[in-house]
């Protein structure tokens, strides 16, 4: 009777698991190469005040939830790199499957190509502005002579 007692009083403080394929993984990087490894992290769920989630990236830079309801969730994350420290918010819109819908990128990553565009017209006029400048004074230099 008393081994009784005690395999049940040992179940009940025993931790169980279940291994399922499902959830979001975000990852996190300074570059390509180089993730926001161990970079603490805050999850809040739609609605929330108090974080749903908190903790570290993983060594790869990666943050992985389980979504369960709709909306916007909000991931927050604060590195710290060679460079100094760094954060950066994004939001992700989880649909009403909890599947990923979309999420917000930086602004970098929105406009690349048409900041890459304009620095490119502003670099060629650069260098046809000081080539003009160049012949102009060459040619001042020759009527001198």
């Amino acid at each position: 009777m008393i081994i009784v007692g005690i395999v049940v009083q040992a179940e009940a403080h025993s931790i169980n698991y279940l291994v399922q394929q499902k959830g979001m993984a975000v990852r996190a990087y300074y570059s390509e190469n180089d993730p926001a490894a161990y970079s603490q992290y805050e999850l809040y769920g739609p609605g929330d005040n108090e974080p749903h989630q908190i903790g570290r990236t993983d060594k790869n830079g990666y943050v992985a939830f389980v979504p369960d309801r709709q909306g916007i969730w909000k991931l927050q994350i604060w590195g710290e790199s060679n460079h100094g420290y760094h954060g950066v918010t994004t939001e992700i819109n989880v649909d009403k499957d909890l599947g990923l819908e979309s999420f917000s990128k930086p602004l970098v990553a929105t406009y690349t190509k048409f900041v890459t565009g304009i620095s490119l017209i502003i670099g060629i006029f650069g260098l046809y502005a000081l080539w003009l400048s160049r012949n102009r004074n060459s040619a001042k230099d020759n009527s001198y002579q």
